[in-house]
Parts: structure tokens; C-alpha cells; sequence
């Protein structure tokens, strides 16, 4: 099987051929996957036994066998520069969470690609400037005489967390209040001024639920499964979505084939940019298990009407017209009928222990729209600097890593991690990062190790790119910020992962008594 390196969005899949971690999401189940557009890679996706790199045992040290803070430089180099390495770029900091003095760097001050690490810069920006109990609400009002309104406008501040369940509810509160029909159903888009998608985000992503367009009203997080299972011998593959609603937006082509038992299946799913095509191609054995990817919305504003109109339906309310509109309503008066909301407390797990790229998104977009600067990142900027950050350390493109416009220095993850522990919201800050060998994207890493309870470090992956800094209390030495980084190298996942553990596993070895 071809290795497929992801950004490390954890949405796992019942029976997935790749191995992805259990993950608390509770509406979609999706498919750690690149989707495939325009371009005549396949993806190997038979149930086989696969090849996989012959890792370095890791130094799985005793506190006994522990190392000197004057060993810890040479212990570092023998790691990054092993020889599947010499075409790497590595870029590490270390410094003591009470002390300025660094323990160990490594081209800390340069820049490089973060990845999810970007993550950490978003959310500590966020929690400075607006607070872990900033709301985010979801409103409906309404203008004319129940039970029969002139209009019905729900107004969204680009809420990741709203899901069927959330409209259901804002549903229910409408009925519950005597409303039976109504004239016009209105969506109000515009709270957010920025693109929907980023401009400078990967074409042959923007398909792939990772990259999902960021609105004022987002629904299931403008995502939607597609499922390819295998018919009989000789048939184009079966093929089922999640969401009708979502199915619509897509005119499917399936050239598919079932083949025979045992036969190695690929599947090549080409969206056409621009165009609301899916072409799906390839093969699938008889006996092969389900094939499962998850999409983006296209018009994720139509989504979230036509899914609301729906519901409403469901509940008993009429509605004759509907509209999409771009601008929001302040001359006519309203009453609010309905609301849910949620606070950015709520958003920090899904972004910091799963690396969801649409919340972290919607949060950057948030700041921005509660400051007096004109985007996001001018925002987070503004707020990384009052906290303490030195502007030039890094330059920020998007809020979840996804850009390769991103440059960002070890040197500024250690100073947000650092300042952010001498804030209010310093626990809320480091609890939202997945622990060591416990939950989140680290679930799987560092268990039985000394580091299983005493690390929480947000990950980062992209094509060639890996990363993981946060918190590290050494039991026999003191409490350390880190930030590793390691760009441009042509490994394996698994390679690139293993060496930065291996380091990781170093710091946690140390000692004061030498």
C-alpha cells in the first residue's frame, strides 16, 4: 500500500484498511484519506498484510539509566543526524518552564513549516483575547404573527459544533412556541468577511472534509460520507451517502467494477475543480470491505438551509420560499424565537487532542471578528504580541496548519507555550492537549513509556513535514516547554515520528543528580 500522509485530523473509520486511532467525535465517522483529484494515483485498499518501515527500537529508558543535561546535545545529534536524515531539516527547542535559558536548540530560531502545530498559536490567541467562556450563539428570529410568520432568518456566527441534533432542537424551541408556518426561511451569511476557503491551501485538498469551507453557518461541519461497496461479479461497485441533502450538491460518475475474491481493489475518486463532478473509478473485490471517504460541501450554505427546511418539516412547520442571504438584515425589527449556542471552551478539544481543521478555522475567523484589526490573522497577531510573543518568530497564513504559507519557529511555539502558563487561562490551555499515550492524536504514542501521563504536545503532520511541542514534567529533573520540528525529509510517517519520540523520550530521562 501506498503511504498516504495526512494532515492529522483524527476522524476514525469502522473497518478502514489504514490505522487510525479511536476518537470521541460523535456524529461523523470519517476516513483519514487523501481523496485523489485529477491525478492517476491509486490507492491499495485490499486487505492485505503491508510492508511496513523497520523502525529503531526506541530508547524506552529507566529513570536509573537517565541522562546528564551535558549528555543531552550529543544524545540529540546521534538522533536527527541518522542517515535517513541528512536531506532533513530539523529545528528544535528546549528551554526549562522556569527558566529562559535554553537546555537545547537546534535552528530554534528559523523558520519552519508547523503543520498542526500552527494550532497551539490559534487557540492561545483565542483563549488571551476572548476567554475559554466567550459565546458563540445561533439564533433564530422571527417577524410577523404566530403561527404564521412573514419570515423565519436564522443568523449563525460560524458555530463548528452545530450538527442535526443542534437544529432539531432549535426546531423543537419554534414549535414549542406555536409557530406553524412560514412564509420565508432566510439563512444569513456575511458574519464571517473572509473566504470560505483559503486561498492559499492545497487545490487537491479542498475536497477532502480536512479542508472544509468555513461559513457563518456551518452544519455537521460541512462535511458528508460516501461509501463504495462491492455488488456482483462483474457490476459497478454499490454506492450510498450519509446525507441525501449533502448527495445532491454532486453529480456522481461510477466506473467502477466489482471484481473477483482476492483481487487487490483500488479506487480513484477525481473531483473536477470547479465543477460539482465526482468521478469514481477502479475496482473493488466481491469479498472486500466498504470503501469510505468523506467530502466537502460544496455550497455549505444551501446545506444548511435545505437541511434546516427539512426539519422543520419534520416538526410540522410549513415553509413556502426560501433564500440565502449575504448580507445581514438591520432595518426590519425581529424577535428572537429560538437559539443554541456553544463557548470556546467547547471548541479547544476538538482543535488541540484531535486536530480538527475546521474549528480551528472558525476560531481564527472569530478573532477577527472581535477585534478592530481586518482579518484573523491580524488578530492573532495583535493578541500574540500583547501577550508577549515576538512578532517576528513567526509568520501565520491560516489558523490550522494546513497552509505551507505558514513559517513558524520553534522559538515561537516555546514563547506562546511559556506565556500562556502564566495566564488565567494557563490550565484550561495545556488540558486541551492530548496526553501522552492517554487520548487525542497521542492516544497511541508513548504508551508504557515514563512519558504516559507526564506529556501533553500538540502533533502536526503533513506531506514531509512532522512536529510536536507542548509540556513535559521529568520526574527526576524539572518541568520543560519543547517544540521539535522536522521539514523536507522523505520518510515514512512512521520514520519521522519514531526519531522525534526518540528525542522526546531523551528529555524525559533526564536527571539532576550527575
Amino acid at each position: 500500500m501506498k503511504e498516504i500522509n495526512t494532515p492529522d485530523s483524527r476522524l476514525p473509520i469502522p473497518n478502514s484498511p489504514f490505522p487510525i486511532p479511536n476518537s470521541p467525535f460523535p456524529i461523523f465517522l470519517f476516513l483519514k484519506s487523501f481523496l485523489i483529484l485529477l491525478i492517476s494515483t491509486q490507492l491499495t485498499i485490499a486487505r492485505q498484510v503491508v510492508a511496513q518501515p523497520t523502525l529503531p527500537e526506541p530508547k524506552q529508558l529507566e529513570a536509573s539509566q537517565g541522562i546528564c543535561p551535558e549528555q543531552l546535545d550529543a544524545a540529540i545529534t546521534e538522533v536527527i543526524d541518522r542517515p535517513e536524515f541528512a536531506r532533513s531539516r530539523w529545528g528544535i527547542l528546549v528551554e526549562p518552564l522556569s527558566s529562559a535559558t535554553p537546555l537545547y536548540s537546534h535552528e530554534g530560531e528559523r523558520y519552519f513549516t508547523p503543520a498542526s502545530n500552527a494550532k497551539l498559536l490559534t487557540t492561545a490567541a483565542a483563549l488571551h483575547q476572548l476567554g475559554e467562556k466567550f459565546s458563540i450563539r445561533t439564533s433564530v428570529y422571527g417577524t410577523g404573527t404566530i403561527p404564521n410568520l412573514t419570515s423565519l432568518r436564522v443568523v449563525g456566527q460560524g458555530d463548528p459544533s452545530l450538527t442535526t441534533a443542534e437544529l432539531q432542537d432549535l426546531a423543537q424551541q419554534l414549535k414549542e412556541r406555536g409557530v406553524r408556518r412560514v412564509e420565508q426561511l432566510i439563512v444569513e451569511e456575511g458574519y464571517f468577511k473572509e473566504p470560505a476557503i483559503h486561498p492559499t491551501w492545497e487545490w487537491s485538498d479542498i475536497y477532502i472534509y480536512y479542508a472544509a469551507p468555513v461559513n457563518s453557518l456551518i452544519l455537521n461541519e460541512n462535511a458528508a460520507i460516501i461509501r463504495l461497496m462491492p455488488h456482483s461479479l462483474g457490476q459497478p461497485l454499490q454506492l450510498s451517502w450519509d446525507d441525501t441533502i449533502a448527495s445532491s450538491q454532486w453529480q456522481v460518475e461510477n466506473q467502477t467494477t466489482t471484481a473477483a475474491a482476492g483481487t487487490p481493489s483500488s479506487i480513484q475518486i477525481v473531483g473536477v475543480l470547479g465543477e460539482p463532478v465526482l468521478q469514481i473509478k477502479g475496482q473493488m473485490a466481491v469479498d472486500a470491505q466498504p470503501y469510505i471517504q468523506a467530502l466537502a460541501i460544496l455550497n455549505p450554505a444551501d446545506y444548511f438551509l435545505d437541511s434546516f427546511r427539512q426539519i422543520l418539516a419534520d416538526e410540522g412547520i410549513s415553509v413556502n420560499q426560501t433564500l440565502v442571504a449575504t448580507s445581514p438584515q438591520t432595518t426590519q425589527p425581529k424577535t428572537e424565537l429560538a437559539a443554541v449556542e456553544s463557548n470556546l471552551e467547547d471548541w479547544l478539544g476538538p482543535i488541540n487532542q484531535d486536530s480538527n481543521n475546521l474549528y480551528a478555522e472558525a476560531l481564527l475567523y472569530t478573532l477577527g471578528t472581535q477585534s478592530t484589526v481586518d482579518s484573523g490573522v491580524a488578530a492573532l497577531r495583535e493578541s500574540l504580541t500583547e501577550l508577549g510573543v515576538e512578532p517576528e518568530t513567526y509568520l501565520i497564513a491560516d489558523g490550522s496548519g494546513l497552509s505551507r504559507h505558514n513559517r513558524v519557529s520553534p522559538q515561537a511555539i516555546v514563547q506562546t507555550l511559556k506565556l500562556m502558563a502564566q495566564t488565567p487561562e494557563a490550565e484550561v490551555y495545556r488540558e486541551s492537549l492530548p496526553a501522552a499515550g492517554v487520548g487525542g492524536t497521542l492516544q497511541s504514542r508513548f504508551q508504557d513509556t515514563p512519558l504516559q501521563g507526564n506529556l501533553r504536545a500538540k502533533t502536526g503532520s503533513l506531506t514531509g513535514v512532522s512536529a510536536l511541542s507542548g509540556y513535559l514534567d521529568v520526574p527526576n529533573y524539572e518541568s520543560l516547554v519543547f517544540s521539535i520540528m522536522l521539514n523536507r525529509t522523505e520518510q515514512p510517517a512512521a520514520i519521522q515520528r519514531q526519531a522525534i519520540d526518540d528525542i522526546v523520550l531523551l528529555l524525559g530521562s533526564l536527571r539532576r543528580d550527575c
